[in-house]
This record gives C-alpha cells, sequence and structure tokens, in this order.
C-alpha cells in the first residue's frame, strides 16, 4: 500500500513542526537538521564529527526534547565498560535470584558522546543494539524501547585521546555528517543571546512517541521505483571498483539508503522517491562507509571528492517527480 497524498502532506507539516522546534537550539543549520530527522525517522543511527564546541551536544539533545520520550546522555570515556553501557545482572540476595539492571541504552534516543574516546571493546558493546534492537547480558536478550536512535558524536581523528571507529561499527550508522560552524547571522543572533546558557532546553516536545511510529510507518510506504532500486545498487557496485577505495557501499548500506531516501521523499511531501533524493543524501550516506586506502590519505583526496565523482559517472535514471 502506498502513502497517500494527504498522508505525505501531513508528514511534511509533522516534520516541519520537529524541524523548526529543534532550529530554536541549533541555530542557521536547517540541512543538518533535516538529516537529523531523517534519520530518526528511517529508524537509523547518527553519527556526528566536527571540532569541539560546534554543537554537536546541543543538536542531539533538542532532538531528544522535541520527543515525547525518554532520552539519556552517556559520555564516553577510557575507563567506559560494556556493562556502563548495556546494564549489568546482579544478585539479589533477598529474593535469592539475579536480577537485571539495565544501562542507559534503554532509552527512546541515546546521546553516546564522543563515542571515539572509549576503548574499542566498549564501542563494540552498540554493535548489537543499533543493528538487532535489542541487548543481550548473560544469555537473556531485552528489547530497547521503539523508536530508537543512536546519535554519537565524535572529535576527529586527529585529536588526542581518541581511537578509530570499526568498520563494522560505521556501518550502522545510517548518516555521517557534520554541524559546522554557524554563520555570520547566527553568530551574531547566537551571541545576542549569550544570557541563555542551555539552548536545548528551550526545546519542548511538540511530538509524542506514538506520533513518530506514525511517521515511521508512512514513510515505509513512499513509493520507490524500479528504476531508482537499480541506481543505488549501480552507485553501490561502481563504489565498489572505484580507485583508492578499499570498502565500497555494502548490502546493509544501500537498504539504508533506499530508507533514508523514502523518509526525505515524505519529508517534502511527496508520494515517490526521485533520483533527486538519492543524490541529495549520498555524502552522509557514503561518507562514512567508502574508505580510502593509505596512498589517497596521503594524497590529500577526499571522501567528498570520491563522492561526487561517483555520482558523475553512475547516470540517474529519468525523473520520476511521482505526487
Amino acid at each position: 500500500m502506498t502513502i497517500t497524498a494527504e498522508q505525505a502532506t501531513r508528514f511534511q507539516a509533522a516534520f516541519g513542526t520537529m524541524a523548526d522546534a529543534i532550529g530554536r537550539a541549533v541555530l542557521g543549520k536547517d540541512h543538518v537538521i533535516r538529516l537529523t530527522l531523517t534519520c530518526l525517522l528511517a529508524e537509523g543511527h547518527l553519527l556526528l564529527e566536527d571540532l569541539p564546541g560546534t554543537g554537536k551536544t546541543m543538536l542531539a539533545r533538542a532532538l531528544a526534547n522535541t520527543v515525547e520520550g525518554s532520552h539519556a546522555r552517556i559520555q564516553f570515556t577510557p575507563d567506559l565498560l560494556p556493562t556502563d553501557v548495556t546494564g549489568v545482572t546482579v544478585y539479589d540476595q533477598h529474593r535469592g535470584s539475579f536480577e537485571f539492571h539495565p544501562g542507559p541504552i534503554f532509552h527512546d534516543i541515546v546521546l553516546a558522546d564522543e563515542i571515539n574516546r572509549a576503548s574499542p571493546k566498549t564501542q563494540a558493546a552498540l554493535l548489537e543494539v543499533m543493528e538487532e534492537g535489542h541487548v543481550t547480558v548473560d544469555g537473556i536478550t531485552h528489547d530497547v524501547p521503539r523508536p530508537f536512535m543512536v546519535i554519537a558524536t565524535q572529535n576527529p581523528i586527529e585529536q588526542a585521546g581518541t581511537y578509530r571507529l570499526p568498520e563494522a561499527q560505521l556501518d550502522r550508522f545510517l548518516f555521517k555528517t557534520s554541524v559546522g560552524y554557524p554563520d555570520a547571522e547566527a553568530t551574531e543572533e547566537l551571541l545576542l543571546s549569550s544570557s541563555v546558557r542551555d539552548r536545548a532546553a528551550l526545546v519542548t516536545p511538540v511530538v509524542g512517541r506514538d506520533d513518530v511510529a506514525r511517521m515511521i510507518a508512512m514513510a515505509d510506504e513512499v513509493y520507490v521505483d524500479r528504476s531508482i532500486v537499480r541506481y543505488v545498487r549501480q552507485l553501490a557496485e561502481a563504489s565498489r571498483e572505484l580507485p583508492h577505495v578499499k570498502l565500497g557501499l555494502s548490502p546493509r548500506g544501500c537498504l539504508a539508503f533506499v530508507r533514508a531516501a523514502k523518509t526525505w521523499a515524505a519529508a517534502d511531501g511527496r508520494t515517490t522517491v526521485v533520483p533527486g533524493d538519492i543524490t541529495a543524501l549520498a555524502e552522509p550516506v557514503l561518507g562514512h562507509r567508502l574508505l580510502l586506502d593509505a596512498q589517497a590519505q596521503f594524497s590529500g583526496i577526499r571522501v567528498a571528492d570520491v563522492v561526487a565523482g561517483l555520482l558523475e559517472q553512475v547516470a540517474p535514471p529519468l525523473d520520476r517527480t511521482g505526487d
């Protein structure tokens, strides 16, 4: 069953309301906000990489505040243990039985702050829950709530005290993007309101968990023509054959690409995915999945340039604007 034009219009209106609410905390970053909301409604996870102080944590907290659900923040440090994330089973002497104490991962929106400052073992504690939506502790599986989203922030790998995320974990993030510095107008507005210490606190819930679940279901019903599917497949195959690329787009990445494009189209009030949706999302979807070899990194080749070249190499299908 395909989403109707009326449903697409309602989706667009709700999406805009959420974006406006987040925009009160994160000034002048409309595109990044749109990507973040698309990630939530496509049931994906978001990786934010940027320099300190650019608003990564503010964006994550503002998103969490727009949804009338639970959220938690985990500060990743070198001494953080996997059980500090997932929870632990302890023995209750009064009851004479073991009891599971859930960790902070059991919330709707989880902010994993500075994820690449923790050890690889602790980072790996997120792999199962990000992929399958549950955590297994001592052989017992525990489901996390739905909707569920991990927003991870990381500092550039060149900075001291950071660990590189493994490829398997990078692939579990739907998007990777950066907030960046605000433009001149946003910077001045930010400075004029310097008395506001916590801009994320200005954001209040505008949708409930049930509303988010309905929007996720509506996005799933956006029509994807076979020509669009073929385009994604061709991009994936071509990415694996590019020079200086040692790891291209995986099947998991292709599925994420299509899910994200459906949500992106619904946010635009459309019932059909068009080629422009794929090209618009190419960099945040591919940016962390295309891994360059050492020669490319030494030569100063950027992933963004590789993605741009890939889009030029693979011709999109004829535009199907839909409804």
